[in-house]
């Protein structure tokens, strides 16, 4: 337990001098929603849930506890607290199983082992492991239980940026393990066929989403790019205080965004709702989230 309340003040999802029983990661049943971009088959996979609370210290770290419990409270939501999903992606692309980040892994209630077998995939399936960026949440599931490969045969694949700044700030564990399986890329590259990355550096300095294309048909995973469906959205120039560049995140969040709604792209997202599948839509002069209905 010492060891998951370090890990999760370090990412800044738990504070001890607040510490409350709303406060903290929580597993969530497994779960994998499949659906087709194109002819391309993805599925998002459930591994867990964290909440946060609204003491003005992250979300909105400019603007106050106050203003974000307004925010909060305009769309229903309770004004105490933040409550984000943990999502990752799944995309069969040829012959080859692309999973887009890990979650938060097994030692910190992450289920997507299980939410993988309720999709009927094995772990050892999986061929290439695509990270966004190199934060607990998205790479805590690169290793299993006992400290080992979690994707045995599996590529890690990351922009060359983001591997430099993991090896220097992720934990030695994980970076000591997946060393002679990472294979880097500069953004915009073509990852897999249907499959390129996208430049959203400023959250960490190699941040990248993922392209996915089929004919007419396009999906982008944008990461962290936008963490909340309400804060992230609704004020997108309020600083994110996990941002390691808070200029560049919020001007390309900005950008991103604003070129998401007037494209009408559908969009997943690792922290919203599950199963984070939806579009970008204006708000006002912000944004808002409309979830895909099948």
């Amino acid at each position: 337990m010492r060891a998951t309340i370090c890990l999760l003040v370090l990412l800044g999802f738990f504070h001890p001098s607040n510490a409350q029983d709303i406060a903290g990661t929580f597993a969530v049943p497994p779960a994998a929603n499949t659906f087709n971009v194109g002819k391309i088959k993805v599925t998002v996979l459930h591994d867990a849930r964290y909440v946060e609370v609204n003491d003005g210290k992250s979300f909105g770290a400019d603007a106050g506890a106050a203003a974000v419990a307004d925010v909060l409270r305009a769309s229903g939501a309770p004004t105490d607290r933040i409550t984000l999903s943990v999502n990752t992606l799944l995309v069969h692309s040829g012959r080859r199983r692309l999973l887009l980040d890990t979650g938060l892994g097994i030692k910190d209630h992450g289920v997507l082992l299980a939410s993988l077998k309720v999709a009927g995939i094995s772990p050892a399936a999986i061929t290439d492991v695509l990270l966004t960026h190199s934060h607990g949440d998205h790479i805590g599931g690169l290793i299993d239980a006992a400290g080992r490969l979690a994707f045995p045969k599996a590529s890690v694949r990351m922009s060359s940026a983001e591997w430099a700044w993991f090896q220097q700030q992720g934990p030695a564990q994980i970076v000591n393990v997946i060393a002679g399986h990472v294979h880097t890329f500069e953004p915009g590259a073509r990852i897999a066929p249907g499959v390129t990355s996208v430049v959203l550096a400023g959250h960490t300095p190699g941040q990248v989403g993922y392209e996915i294309v089929s004919g007419p048909s396009k999906m982008l995973d944008i990461g962290d790019l936008a963490h909340s469906s309400i804060i992230s959205l609704q004020k997108p120039l309020w600083t994110n205080a996990y941002d390691t560049d808070i200029v560049a995140a919020k001007a390309i969040r900005q950008a991103t965004l604003d070129r998401l709604a007037k494209q009408h792209e559908l969009v997943f997202s690792p922290h919203f709702p599950y199963p984070g599948v939806g579009y970008i839509v204006p708000q006002g002069d912000a944004f808002g989230w409309l979830p895909q209905q099948r």
